[in-house]
């Protein structure tokens, strides 16, 4: 008789337990392998912008050390939110990452009535790239001299003043409701895709003021066409001493900071996530990269994956009620 072979119950575990063996050791050569193609760094904003230029700071060094070419895609639209929602969607393969900032990554949480991702659990926290405070500014020839003036001219001027900001929900249009509403004043807000559209729009008269980053604002005020009124920050800023902050203008209760934070699909793997940010601490740490980006007025932050969801976390229950207080929802 022809008897056929029955594996054991035993047997069977074996044939198992090697599969699972070569799988892992497939799926950890494939990991040990990354990067083997190209790696793309969308930003959500316009050329130009802050996150733009430091990912393109960034991207040059880190394609040096990943041994691949890192490709800036600018996807604009949203308010950030569709460049930042695009990788929100996009696969975890360890490609593709997004260089966001305060408002679709924490703000819109609560701006939106339906945000289309959701950025603390469709992403995964990198790296905190970098921070820069945010410069209030208006026309050199507008006869505003400080922050208190432009209060007291929107105050006798009621509805005559618009403002320019990076987009719908970004910290350049909630600083400024937040200024609104401690100071019982008015003024029409009017987004653009960049911060440098937004000075634009001063410069051209579409505006009478923004508070939008100094990488923007400067160039346009060392040209004699801009004056500085305040920074947002709590402190001066190391890169701009010249300029009070909010509280020496009168105003103690509005400090903010504009930050640059990059992020991964929620399914990327773990110790790619440690890999990229490694490598990008170390080139944050990088003389030259300093120097790059103090020259654009950011300062570099860095750290740890931990330390950016926590510092998300936290931004989001101070900004929350910030938020609800001004009375912003966006459909």
């Amino acid at each position: 008789m022809n008897h056929r072979y029955r594996p054991t119950v035993s047997t069977w575990l074996k044939r198992l337990a090697a599969l699972a063996l070569s799988l892992a050791g497939t799926a950890a050569l494939a990991q040990a392998a990354w990067p083997s193609k190209p790696i793309k760094l969308v930003v959500p904003y316009g050329a130009g912008s802050s996150p733009d230029v430091i990912a393109r700071i960034m991207g040059e060094k880190l394609a040096t050390r990943l041994g691949q070419p890192v490709i800036v895609e600018n996807r604009v639209g949203g308010g950030g939110n569709n460049g930042t929602g695009s990788v929100a969607k996009s696969p975890g393969d360890g490609y593709t990452y997004v260089i966001s900032t305060n408002g679709p990554l924490v703000y819109n949480t609560v701006l939106y009535k339906k945000l289309p991702y959701d950025p603390f659990t469709e992403l995964r926290p990198v790296v905190l790239a970098g921070g820069q405070a945010n410069v209030c500014t208006v026309r050199a020839d507008s006869g505003i001299n400080s922050l208190q003036e432009l209060v007291a001219a929107m105050k006798k001027n009621p509805g005559k003043f618009n403002f320019s900001s990076t987009g719908v929900g970004s910290l350049s249009q909630l600083g400024v409701e937040l200024l609104k509403v401690k100071t019982d004043t008015y003024a029409v807000h009017i987004p653009y895709a960049s911060s440098p559209l937004a000075v634009l729009a001063i410069l051209q008269g579409d505006v009478q003021f923004a508070c939008v980053p100094a990488v923007a604002v400067l160039p346009q005020v060392k040209a004699g066409k801009l004056r500085t009124l305040a920074v947002s920050t709590a402190q001066r800023s190391q890169l701009t001493p010249d300029i009070p902050t909010m509280k020496e203008a009168g105003l103690p209760e509005i400090e903010n900071l504009a930050w640059m934070a990059v992020m991964a699909p929620a399914s990327t793997p773990t110790d790619i996530v440690q890999r990229m940010n490694r490598e990008i601490n170390a080139v944050l740490a990088m003389p030259e990269v300093r120097e790059k980006l103090h020259a654009q007025y950011m300062e570099p932050i860095g750290g740890t994956p931990e330390a950016l969801q926590n510092f998300m976390q936290q931004e989001l229950r101070v900004m929350t009620p910030i938020i609800k207080r001004t009375g912003i929802t966006i459909e």
